[in-house]
């Protein structure tokens, strides 16, 4: 499978705002044991957080839009999360990995930038609550991903 095809089906798939916590008796990717990849989960559920928290009704009324506080550490962070997700794409390619996981990996490093381009270029409340919106659930996908145990061979 494509990796394009692997992210889109791993994307339309999930349900970002159940997805993200894992129960801790749930069976969990054996991956998430390694620092790079319990890294991962942990600051992608941080920033989802934080974008989150900027979603509220008040935003969503406002007609001209500005960055939310905090913006620029964000948008660091989470580059630093797309740079990390890259990583680990490579780490998993290099141990000859052969999952939909690897191509997800990078299909959400390549994607986290254009979401944060698309909040910052936003010019109204609305478009920002939608840009966002996007935002999180790629955020809640990158952290469900890693987390889910992998699916038995078919």
């Amino acid at each position: 499978m494509s990796c394009g095809i692997a992210l889109a089906a791993a994307l339309l798939a999930s349900q970002p705002a159940a997805s993200v916590a894992v129960p801790a008796a749930a069976a969990q990717n054996p991956l998430t044991a390694e620092p790079m990849y319990a890294g991962i989960v942990a600051r992608a559920q941080a920033l989802s957080t934080a974008a989150a928290a900027w979603r509220t009704p008040e935003l969503k009324a406002r007609a001209a839009a500005a960055t939310p506080p905090g913006w620029t550490a964000f948008a660091e962070q989470a580059s630093a999360l797309a740079e990390l997700d890259m990583r680990a794409h490579r780490d998993l390619a290099a141990r000859g990995f052969d999952g939909d996981l690897k191509c997800i990996l990078k299909g959400i490093a390549e994607d986290i930038p254009l979401k944060l381009e698309a909040v910052a270029a936003a010019r109204t409340g609305a478009a920002q609550d939608l840009a966002l919106s996007e935002l999180l659930h790629l955020l809640d996908d990158n952290a469900a991903v890693v987390a889910a145990p992998p699916a038995p061979p078919a």
